[in-house]
């Protein structure tokens, strides 16, 4: 039992530094691990899908419970697949027609509640000077206000017009700096954990103080 989890230690060790040798070049390991994560993701989601989807959806219902109309549904699947038949490829219209159209229809109302409505209630905020989350709500209704001008475009940006759209240009900086910042945080903590396991779990070196 012991050998055997050493083994899987070791070939993550060994996957986990054929994936950071692509900072050095394209090279044979880093195209061996690719492989190996594209094969094990498509062969998860597939056993992932059979017992979800498949078996309880589908297979279940239909054969032990005798609910034919999800033969429906699974009619429009196997139309989906035939787009990679050029003889058969206009039968996935109807899948993809039926799909977009079902999918639009759930879509734009949850995209207006959380997108707009939301973003709308989140900008109705207590506006003075008589506490901290007050002067931070007036902060964020002006670089709300100024980014809208600045992605107003019917309205020649010069004046005090073009003077609120250059502010929104910097709130727009802050907002994506924030952004990246936080991106490069979590890839830090990824490698954080690379590195750890292959000192902790492979070399068995105690970190712990």
């Amino acid at each position: 039992m012991e050998l055997s989890t050493n083994l899987w230690i070791w070939l993550g060790v060994f996957f986990t530094f054929s994936v950071l040798s692509f900072l050095y070049k394209d090279n044979p390991f880093y195209k061996l691990a690719e492989h190996v994560t594209v094969g094990v993701s498509i062969g998860y989601i597939i056993v992932l899908n059979y017992y979800q989807a498949l078996q309880p959806k589908f297979l279940v219902p239909v054969f032990q419970e005798g609910k034919l109309v999800l033969l429906i549904p699974a009619l429009l699947g196997i139309f989906m697949v035939f787009r990679i038949i050029p003889k058969y490829s206009w039968l996935s219209r109807y899948a993809i027609c039926f799909t977009v159209g079902a999918g639009s229809g759930m879509a734009i109302p949850r995209s207006m509640q959380a997108s707009v409505l939301r973003q709308l209630e989140a900008t109705m905020l207590n506006l003075g000077f008589g506490s901290t989350a007050e002067i931070n709500n007036i902060v964020i209704f002006i670089g709300v206000l100024s980014v809208l001008i600045y992605f107003f475009f019917s309205k020649e940006h010069k004046g005090v017009f073009g003077g609120v759209a250059k502010l929104g240009i910097w709130f727009l900086m802050v907002g994506f700096g924030a952004t990246f910042g936080y991106t490069v945080m979590a890839r830090l903590s990824l490698f954080i954990g690379r590195v750890l396991f292959v000192l902790q779990d492979a070399l068995g070196i105690n970190l712990a103080g």
